[in-house]
């Protein structure tokens, strides 16, 4: 079957994340420092800490990067003192300084092109984990939808965003195609709902064992060409 839906994750696919993400958790230490001075030094070590006390009671929220930074903040902010609506209204006030950073990202001229390419000729969508928006980031008029864990309560690598990702583009799991960065998340959960699957790998780091996607590629602009290969037919 040809290809006829293409989604792609976003964080280390599209753009690198851990700049993105360690800029705007600097951003969000300077505004508690600055406004919630009784929380102390919210270093990257005791953010970890809540990080994993957070988790401990609540497993599932580990694909749900938006509700668990929530939580990490109402956590930190009810040890410092604060209670009831002064601690909802910070951490939602926090929350909202840390997304304002995260979502500042350069995209580079090269992912515009290739989506460009890519749009019209096939059926584009977002399947990510985290909480950065292409809409924000003038992406979001290449995609004919965008499914993020923290809409749909479960992410990658369960079937379920495969799955909507199908229903969304109105074809057979046969007829997609998922890029990704990440082995279990983004290969193993396109593989899992029956999709073909290409690793974005520009480190050439080795494949880590299990069964391997259907193809990889160091640099986003090769998706073009092995797109087209597949579409040949066999001799």
């Amino acid at each position: 079957m040809s290809i006829r839906l293409i989604t792609f994750d976003l964080d280390d696919t599209l753009w690198p994340a851990a700049p993105v993400i360690e800029r705007a958790e600097r951003v969000l230490r300077q505004w508690l420092a600055d406004r919630v001075p009784r929380l102390g030094d919210f270093t990257p070590e005791r953010l970890a800490a809540f990080r994993q006390r957070v988790l401990a009671r609540e497993p599932l929220l580990c694909h749900r990067v938006s509700g668990l930074r929530r939580q990490v903040l109402r956590l930190a902010l009810a040890e410092a003192g604060y209670a009831g609506k002064e601690q909802e209204q910070l951490a939602e006030q926090g929350f909202q300084v840390f997304l304002e950073a995260r979502n500042q990202i350069a995209v580079a001229d090269g992912v515009h092109q290739l989506l460009a390419r890519l749009q019209g000729r096939y059926v584009l969508g977002v399947l990510t984990n985290g909480n950065a928006d292409v809409r924000r980031l003038g992406l979001g008029q290449y995609f004919d939808f965008i499914l993020c864990a923290e809409e749909l309560g479960v992410g990658k690598p369960d079937p379920h965003p495969f799955r909507e990702a199908l229903r969304r583009g109105g074809v057979a799991a046969g007829q997609a195609l998922h890029v990704g960065d990440h082995p279990l998340d983004d290969m193993t959960g396109a593989r899992q709902a029956g999709l073909r699957s290409v690793w974005f790998n520009p480190d050439d780091r080795p494949w880590p064992g299990g069964a391997e996607p259907d193809a990889r590629i160091r640099r986003l602009d090769e998706l073009p060409g092995l797109l087209a290969r597949w579409s040949r037919p066999a001799p």
